[in-house]
């Protein structure tokens, strides 16, 4: 680990950035590419990988970005919660709006259900679009933190933007699994199912590169970005990923998945950040 984190330090923090949502981008590839060996989707596990999902960005939310975020903003008391606020608020804002903008499908969830501009999108497309929406935040929080160690701002570290990257490359882990298995089972080809699955996270190297620049270019916007990212992945949580595990009998099995991502998630900040 020693030699990854040295490995970033000694590059530029926007390829660092790129490259940390390659890894990101990579995993839910290779989630989405378990289509090739299962034919249908255990719906307890599935449940549990989703209920991971949450935890794990819930935690990313407030030990990489939150807390951070807090602790290097300007002024005491009150006054040192503002960048918090502005940030977390707009930043759900932002889901919010792209939510009723952007068509798209939760998962588990029946076409008289899905949400955005009416279209005639497939609902191949419009899944593939859903989880998209888990991702653009998520790139965004990688990209930031990069982007604070190059500005040098106290409470943003290496450790701890690797420490989320992984923690977020895990998560996709399974996200690439829930779109695929899905579109598998109605009746695309296995191919086809794992394309649409990694797709949903050629965002994240995008939003990476934007977030990392941003913060480099414009460097007192930082506080306000990472608490952007945590406002926008809490909103992802509570309207998307947390109703999408609870569809079916298996809530206990999704709640204790979303502690487990939790603590996976608190672990690796605390220990490399």
């Amino acid at each position: 680990m020693k030699e990854v984190i040295s490995f970033f330090e000694n590059i530029d923090p926007v390829l660092a950035a790129l490259y940390a949502t390659l890894f990101t981008w990579g995993l839910t590839a290779i989630g989405a590419s378990l289509v090739f060996f299962f034919k249908k989707m255990n719906r307890k596990l599935f449940d549990g990988m989703l209920g991971f999902t949450g935890g794990v960005m819930v935690a990313a939310s407030f030990w990489s970005l939150l807390a951070p975020g807090i602790e290097m903003s300007p002024g005491e008391g009150f006054e040192k919660t503002i960048p918090a606020i502005v940030g977390f608020g707009l930043g759900a804002l932002f889901i919010y709006a792209l939510d009723k903008v952007l068509p798209h499908l939760h998962v588990n969830f029946k076409m008289s259900e899905k949400e955005g501009v009416k279209t005639p999108w497939h609902k191949s497309v419009l899944l593939t679009l859903a989880i998209t929406l888990h991702n653009i935040p998520e790139g965004l929080a990688i990209g930031v933190l990069f982007g604070g160690v190059a500005a040098g701002f106290e409470g943003a570290s290496i450790g701890g933007a690797v420490a989320l990257a992984i923690g977020i490359g895990i998560q996709n882990f399974p996200e690439g699994f829930a779109v695929a298995m899905p579109l598998r089972g109605q009746g695309l080809s296995r191919w086809k199912s794992f394309n649409y699955g990694q797709l949903s996270a050629i965002v994240e190297p995008v939003a990476a590169v934007i977030g990392a620049y941003a913060v480099m270019t414009f460097k007192p916007i930082l506080p306000y970005a990472l608490c952007f990212a945590a406002g926008a992945m809490i909103f992802v949580v509570v309207e998307e990923v947390v109703p999408e595990s609870q569809q079916d009998k298996y809530t206990d099995i999704s709640t204790l998945g979303f502690i487990g991502g939790f603590m996976v998630m608190m672990t690796l900040d605390v220990g490399l950040g």
